[in-house]
């Protein structure tokens, strides 16, 4: 008794299914990827053989004193340091009345970039852009 399928199983299979999966993978994470926005500043970063088209009206300057190991700020040059925490109140005084706010920082050598940063993080809060100022090679 010789029994006989009438159906024939085919070894292949459709792939359909697989590319609609990575698909739907490469939505979710180009849609994801654009949702992480990294808490990075804009900065103006002048080369050192250029010229940068914005104007800073506003200096700040940071001073390291390595024998101590202190840090001294000073605003638009002045010979008085500047506690850092009146830096932030005194660049609002400073900078509320321009159309574009704009402040550069000038940073010793040997001052380490979480200071730098620090400085960055009140044009951050304040909406300002930065210039990091750069000495000619």
């Amino acid at each position: 008794m010789a029994l006989k399928r009438t159906t024939k199983v085919e070894p292949g299979f459709s792939m359909s299914s697989m590319t609609d999966i990575v698909f739907l993978l490469l939505i979710f994470f180009l849609v994801t990827s654009t949702l992480v926005n990294p808490n990075a500043l804009k900065l103006l970063l002048p080369k050192s053989t250029g010229q940068v088209s914005a104007k800073a009206t506003v200096s700040v300057s940071i001073k390291h004193y390595q024998d101590a190991g202190t840090f001294s700020y000073h605003i638009n040059g002045e010979e008085r340091p500047v506690p850092f925490n009146e830096i932030e109140d005194d660049l609002v005084d400073l900078l509320q009345n321009e159309p574009d706010p704009t402040f550069s920082i000038y940073a010793d050598e040997t001052v380490p970039i979480k200071e730098v940063v620090e400085i960055m993080n009140i044009a951050k809060r304040n909406h300002y852009k930065v210039i990091m100022a750069t000495r000619p090679e």
